[in-house]
């Protein structure tokens, strides 16, 4: 569910918008390290200030990268979200701030109330499982209200002709970037998440890898769907864990890359519209 989140803030980027981004993995990164920097070790931080916290810290990295990488298209905007992803990358791998390559421990999960009865204790799984479905279809009903609205007709009026919308009097750089850092606040909010999950952040967190995956997740699903975005994290996540397990493959679970890559090929082969389109394709099926 906290890559499905990922994946609608990216998919607000290139399926609405046509925006091709590969450094993403970089605004992922940021909120999950924004969280276990800014909470004490003494104790667990507030729930209702290391969120906004986290996402505003996430959201002002997305505004500065989005200012200079918007002014590039194409393949030279990918470029540049790419330099950007890997500069924040080798800042928090080669410097003390982040504990270098080690990463470093979330020793208390926020909470809100007081500590002695805490209204809501991420301590729990039940509690924070409920947290993160909520928090799922939060995001989605609000990008499914954003794309709905006359600045979400914008986002797909510059996806299909950005020269078009100038003509028509619409400045698309702001537009742009508003949805450039509005798809970085998410991608921070599904970082903080990650970070209260497992307590520990790394500087895999900010790798192109990453970046890869999420683009891999929205386009298994099918581009320009918020549900495609949420089936292809479900279905990449799963096809992972498929391919890992020993139980299964055997000594061959090491080379689980090859299994994923050759499945994603195929799928992207037989289904160009995702796994989405599998419901278009039933419906032609001869009778």
């Amino acid at each position: 569910m906290i890559y499905a989140i990922a994946a609608l803030s990216l998919e607000l980027l290139v399926g609405a918008t046509g925006l091709v981004c590969f450094g993403h993995a970089a605004l992922f990164g940021i909120g999950a390290y924004a969280t276990v920097l800014l909470s004490p070790e003494s104790g667990p931080a507030a729930l209702w200030w290391i969120v906004p916290a986290a996402v505003g810290a996430t959201a002002l990295y997305a505004l500065g990268m989005g200012a200079l990488s918007l002014r590039t298209q194409g393949v030279y905007f990918i470029m540049v979200t790419l330099a950007f992803a890997q500069m924040a990358y080798f800042v928090i791998h080669d410097t003390p701030l982040g504990g270098g390559t080690d990463g470093i421990y979330l020793y208390f999960k926020p909470l809100l109330g007081p500590e002695d009865a805490p209204i809501v204790d991420l301590e729990k799984p039940g509690v924070f499982y409920a947290l993160t479905l909520g928090s799922l279809v939060a995001v989605y009903a609000f990008l499914a209200l954003v794309l709905r609205s006359r600045f979400g007709r914008a986002l797909a009026g510059i996806k299909a002709n950005e020269q078009r919308m100038r003509a028509t009097g619409f400045a698309t750089y702001p537009y742009k970037l508003a949805a450039f850092t509005l798809s970085g606040a998410i991608a921070g909010y599904a970082g903080f998440l990650f970070a209260a999950k497992d307590g520990f952040v790394n500087p895999e967190l900010l790798s192109w890898h990453l970046s890869g995956s999420l683009l891999i997740m929205i386009i298994l699903g099918g581009l320009g769907h918020l549900r495609g975005a949420v089936l292809g994290a479900f279905a990449y996540t799963l096809l992972q864990e498929f391919f890992k397990s020993e139980a299964i493959f055997g000594s061959f679970a090491k080379h689980w890359h090859l299994g994923l890559g050759l499945t994603i090929i195929v799928s992207v082969a037989l289904l160009p519209k995702g796994l989405i389109g599998l419901g278009e394709l039933w419906r032609r099926r001869p009778a």
